[in-house]
């Protein structure tokens, strides 16, 4: 079983969002055994309101035609957003968005009738 080109598809995804798109880098991590790809990405930090868009609209809609396009192939997709230092251009995952967890839900606390 063959794989999607998952760089190109984030390229053409994000692109768009960015004044400098030389400045996009992508790195995809595919296991075929395990059906997955991790993709990361990076970019200049000027343009990371963009890409993210108000309340994160654009990057969650970026993250869901990738898991979308996963899912379509039989594949999990994991999708992470680097900043880029602008020292050396190298990512530095101090910038990075962490990926929330999700937490535990205690049980609500019922107060007695009164």
């Amino acid at each position: 079983m063959s794989t999607p080109d998952f760089s190109r598809l984030v390229k053409f995804l994000v692109e768009p969002f960015l004044d400098s798109p030389d400045t996009l880098r992508v790195d995809c991590e595919a296991n075929p055994v395990q059906a997955k790809v991790w993709i990361r990405i990076a970019f200049d930090a000027d343009d990371r309101g963009k890409v993210f868009g108000r309340g994160g609209r654009n990057i969650q809609a970026i993250r869901s035609v990738i898991r979308a396009t996963a899912a379509l192939w039989g594949w999990l997709a994991y999708f992470d957003v680097y900043g880029v230092s602008d020292q050396d251009g190298t990512p530095s995952q101090s910038a990075a968005r962490p990926t929330p967890k999700p937490s535990p839900r205690s049980k609500p606390q019922l107060r007695p009738k009164s």
